[in-house]
């Protein structure tokens, strides 16, 4: 995986915002280089971005991560109608 510069990241940050329709997507640079690239949605992140460069084609791999604890919970199952 190859390390993403300020022009990727705008690049794809655009091309992300253009997609979901919303600019309320942030990609946050990394402080040390060789970590990953955030994705954020307002102040929360939601996954990481990365940069992959093989046989002379470049492809983003977009990582989202979602928690057990940030879910609505789980519909309640019907109860079973009494045996007979």
């Amino acid at each position: 995986m190859d390390g993403m510069d300020a022009t990727d990241i705008t690049r794809v940050q655009t091309y992300l915002r253009r997609l979901f329709g919303t600019d309320r997507i942030n990609l946050i640079r990394p402080a040390r280089p060789g970590l990953s690239v955030e994705v954020a949605v307002e102040d929360e992140v939601v996954g990481t971005l990365h940069r992959d460069a093989e046989d002379g084609e470049v492809s983003y791999a977009l990582h989202l991560t979602i928690l057990e604890e940030d879910l609505p919970p789980p519909p309640k199952k019907p109860a079973a109608p009494p045996r007979r």
